[in-house]
Formats: C-alpha cells, structure tokens, sequence
C-alpha cells in the first residue's frame, strides 16, 4: 500500500514539473507576449452558448490536473450569473445551447431551467439543439431542461426518451447467504433504507412507499412545467410520457419538438434570430464562462454576503473536490473552519450554504450543525441552498438555517441512523482462512469483521441508534422551530421531494442560488434590489492557477497542454484506483451514519 502510494505520489509530482517545464518553453518560444494581451474584447453582437455535454458542476476542483481532465466544465453558478448579467446585455442577442448529454442531476437541471426562463423575459431568444434526448436510454431530465426554451431542434435521427424517473439498485442478501458474510446491521426509522441493499433481498414495503412518492412528486413537476411551457394539457404529457420514447418525426407532430435538423442547421436559425449575417468577420459565438471572464465587472459593491459549499458525503476530516479521482466530501473541519471566519469577519452580512450531501458521519455532521447554530445566535442570517440531494447529515447540518431553499426536485429528509458492520467469519470458514491476535479490552475487536457482536456489544449499538436518534430529532425540533411530535411523524429516515418537504415544513421555500440570497437579504434587513459582494470561503487558491497568475500575470492557451495534462490525470487515477481496492481490506471502525438512499440519482 505505501509502495503504491509512493508511485501515485511520483506520478503527480512529475506531471506537474513536466506542466510548468512545458509552459516554461512555451513562453520563451513565444518571446514573453504579455498573456492578457491573448483576451479578446467581446464582439458587439454575440450569442452565448453552453453544451451540457461538458458538464455541469458546483465548484472546480482543487486538483490542477483533476481541473485538466475534466476539460471546459461549467461551474453552476458562473452558469447562472452569466444569464443574469446577459439579460442586461445589449450586446447579448440570446443563448444557443447543446443538450441531451450529460448527466445534470433533476434539481440542478430546474436550477438553470429558472435561469433560462428568466432570460427569456427579458425578450431575447433562447434556442436548444439535440441530437437525441436519451439514444436507448432515459432523456427526461434532458428534454425537461429543453423545454424552457423557445425552440427546440432535434436531429432527424434523434428520440425524444421522455419516459419518466426510476430508481434500482441490486440487492446483496443472497450472495452474503452464499458466501457465508452475515450483515449485521440496525436502524432507527422504518423508512432508513441506506442500506437495505446489505441487509435485505429486495425493497421492504414503506421504503418502496417512500421511494414511489419521491418518484410521483418529481414526476408531477415535470409534467406540470413542460405542459406550460410546451402549451399542452397535462393529461396529454402524461400519455407522451407512458407511450415514450418518440422518433423525431412523432415528437414534432406531438409538440414536444419545434425543428427537426443538424447542428448546423440550428445555428443557422441562432445567427438568424439575432441578425447576423453569413458574412460576419467575428465568431458571434461566446461560452457562459467565457462571457463570465470577459465582461466588464464594475468593482463589488454594497455588502459582504459569504459563500460556504458543503459537497459530497459527510467526513470527520477536511474536505476534497476532486471528482476525477472520486473524493468529493463535505470536511468538517474545512466548513466548520469557513463557518467561524465568516462569523469573525466583520463585514459579512450574512452567510448562504450551499448543501448537495447525501449525509455521512454523524460526528461530523454535529460538528458543523454547532458552528451554524454559533452563527444563528450570534444574529448573522445563515441561509443553506439545497442541491441534488440534502439528506441525512446533509439535512442535520442544515437544520439551525435561519432559513431553508430546496429545489422541487431535491432529495431532502431522511432523517434517521443506522450503523453497524458486515460479518465474515463464515467466508474465512469457507476460505480455510483464520484469523489470531491478541486485545487489551473486552471490546476492543468489537468493530472486527472478522467476530459478531456480542449480546452485551449489540445492546450497546442499541443505546447509540436511540442516544443519536433522539438527538438528530431533537436538533431538527430545535432548527425548525417545530414540535418533536411533528418531527418524529416526518422522521423515520423518509426522503422527500423538495416540493414535499416544503409542505411537510422541513424547507422554507423553493428555488436556488438567486432566491436563497433574496432571502439572505430580507433576514439581513436589505432591500430585495441592493447590490452585493459574494465572498467564497475558504479562500484558497488552486495551486497551478496560482503559479500562472503569480508568474505571468495571465491566462495561458497552449495547444495539446490540456490533452497531455488530463492523460497524465488518468494515470494518476488509475494508480490510485489500486490502492483503493486494496484498502477494503483493511478493518476500519464504524460510526454513526446518518446517510440516505442511494437515490443522488433519478433516472
């Protein structure tokens, strides 16, 4: 294990010196040409572009190389600040975007669905392009996303996969049956359904109950918003949907299409709707995030609002983002550090959270929830914005906000635990395979795989599940400003859909970013229209950006640089990928999880 992480290390560090020697070259082949001076003015008249293909993410990673490998991402919220700033823009005629690939998740897919309406009143176009939505697979999240704009062009060879959500998940029972491994596992809350795939053969009855209303209020949303924006009934939605997929030529005849054509063809009508002509010397053509890094941006002004992310799965460490490599967690100690210095800087106004955590660590989740309540008490607003999903521990850190925005199609809720461990001692009886040692303590090997838990030692992870429960509830009770009895009856580990758990009084309101700082606003006794500067903590700075910034005072563009670092990337990744497979075999304790479906996803 160190050997292999020793070459990861080596692998890394030589990618980078490699970068910087390439760079170095670079610069004397090219005399040392101020790099600002390679930023073009935007044209007069353009048209933004976004291809979800790229992706669609929170943050950029910390990693140089995982930011190398994912290529031209976009970051959400450049995304949407963008839009804004374009509606405002004469220069900006309308936006032009590929879709129908990717995977933008349903909650972030509304968040820029609200976006692109609001672009459109403004009075400027907005026209969506797809060679398919969902080639033998599910489009709907695609298509509901199209269905903001003003015309839709499909390629004549495309489908419409408008076929509804699903969720599926294999069940291991019968294997560890097989094998002789024996989970053993408990829970509070009849719909805690983390890890029923261990524990069962198939779903148990309130956990697929639970599900299926997920599933039907994710559904009623899409169908209400497509069936305003494509003027059709929602009774006609419903059959598309049931009938799904659709051929090109079926789709159009059906309204759910505008123009069947090529990529080719959809620009032409883009340069048409904004009156641009085949003779035009400038590409009209601009990225979200080139428009973001290009425009003019009069210096901040008005007050101080911090930004905390709190991404990925709940973690007793500091956090990671670097999802090339598969390490994208919600740290205690870097969000908990961001939520102090926030506290301690005195111009800031307010805070807004950002949460997309299917929960995690129950000791690390408490960690945060104390510093949100430290900021609540000390008077400065604390408004989380929910992601994806906000579950579990994703939930419980939420809880103290002042005040709480989920998207309709967020995953929320679950507010339950469940711990335990898996038992392999049959599999070594199979394998021939013993296991000795000594202990010093009655219980110290009681987190082995290797042993059951005695009765003594299961009645104590009793006490934990009840003494961890009681407190989740109790903490949520307190956040939310709701009686206990209120809480248990929403608890039980349900997940909830955005729209639902607004009903059900565990979020405030429905939207993202843009309603989430309206309302850090009202709770900071601003008005609605009052500008604002958003601080991002923790302020640090990627390491390779700031070697560039600090060397040469620029932006770089090398031709094949961001090939040859995001090959290097994939090997990096796949030495790592070893020392993952073998650390599973490494017994690790288990704590208190406060974590939620499998169900990030909908599909």
């Amino acid at each position: 294990m160190f050997f292999l992480k020793c070459i990861v290390g080596i692998l890394a560090t030589l990618g980078l010196l490699v970068v910087g020697g390439a760079f170095a070259v670079w610069l004397v082949i090219d005399q040392g040409e101020p790099l600002r001076a390679r930023v073009k003015p935007l044209p007069d008249t353009m048209v933004l572009t976004f291809d979800m293909g790229r992706g669609l993410i929170e943050v950029q990673p910390e990693n140089p190389l995982s930011r190398a490998s994912l290529g031209p991402v976009v970051v959400l919220r450049h995304a949407l600040d963008a839009l804004e700033a374009a509606a405002a823009d004469d220069r900006v005629k309308g936006i032009f975007v590929r879709l129908g690939r990717g995977t933008p998740g349903l909650a972030l897919a509304q968040e820029l669905r609200d976006a692109v309406l609001e672009f459109r009143a403004s009075g400027k176009f907005a026209i969506a392009f797809a060679e398919t939505f969902g080639e033998a697979g599910n489009g709907t999240q695609h298509y509901y996303l199209a269905s903001a704009f003003d015309r839709i062009w499909l390629q004549p060879s495309g489908d419409v996969g408008l076929t509804g959500f699903s969720i599926e998940y294999p069940f291991l029972r019968g294997v560890f049956e097989d094998i002789g491994v024996e989970p053993r596992f408990d829970k509070r809350g009849d719909y805690k359904g983390a890890l029923a795939f261990l524990t069962d053969s198939s779903l148990p009855e309130p956990q697929r109950a639970n599900l299926q209303r997920l599933l039907d209020s994710s559904l009623e949303r899409v169908v209400q918003d497509i069936a305003i924006a494509r003027t059709l009934d929602p009774a006609d939605v419903n059959r598309l949907i049931d009938t799904g997929p659709h051929g090109a030529v079926t789709a159009q005849e059906r309204k759910l299409i505008d123009q069947l054509g090529y990529w080719s063809d959809a620009e032409a009508d883009a340069l048409a709707a904004a009156g641009i002509g085949d003779a035009e010397a400038d590409d009209p053509f601009v990225t979200l995030e080139d428009y973001n890094r290009r425009r003019y941006t009069p210096e901040p002004e008005g007050e101080t609002f911090a930004l905390i992310h709190g991404l990925g799965p709940v973690v007793l460490d500091t956090g990671a983002n670097d999802p090339i490599f598969g390490q994208v967690t919600m740290g205690a100690d870097t969000v908990a550090a961001a939520l102090r210095t926030a506290m301690d800087t005195p111009e800031v106004r307010a805070i807004v959270f950002r949460v997309d955590s299917p929960g995690g660590s129950y000791v690390a989740s408490d960690v945060i929830w104390h510093e949100m309540r430290r900021a609540k008490e000390k008077g400065l607003p604390v408004i989380v914005t929910m992601g994806g999903v906000a579950a579990s521990g994703g939930y419980f850190v939420a809880a103290p906000a002042h005040a709480i925005v989920a998207q309709p199609g967020t995953i929320t809720g679950s507010i339950g635990v469940v711990t335990g461990k898996v038992v392999a001692s049959g599999l070594w009886d199979r394998l021939g395979v013993t296991w000795d040692g000594v202990k010093a303590g009655a219980r110290a090997d009681a987190w082995s795989p290797n042993r059951d838990f005695t009765e003594a030692e299961w009645n104590s992870v009793q006490d934990s599940l009840n003494r961890v429960y009681a407190d989740f509830t109790q903490k949520v009770a307190e956040g939310r400003g709701m009686p206990i009895e209120r809480v248990i009856e929403v608890a039980e580990g349900r997940v909830w859909s955005g729209a639902d758990a607004l009903d059900a009084g565990l979020v405030d309101a429905l939207g993202g970013y843009r309603k989430a700082f309206a309302l850090a606003r009202e709770a900071a006794g601003m008005s609605p229209e009052a500008p604002i500067q958003v601080r991002v903590f923790p302020e640090a700075r990627d390491p390779f950006q700031a070697f560039i910034e600090n060397a040469f005072g620029g932006t770089i563009d090398v031709p094949g640089m961001g090939a040859f670092a995001r090959g290097l990337a994939r090997v990096v990744q796949a030495a790592g990928a070893v020392t993952e497979v073998l650390s599973v075999f490494k017994p690790a304790q288990r704590g208190m999880e406060l974590r939620a479906h499998g169900v990030e996803e909908l599909r």
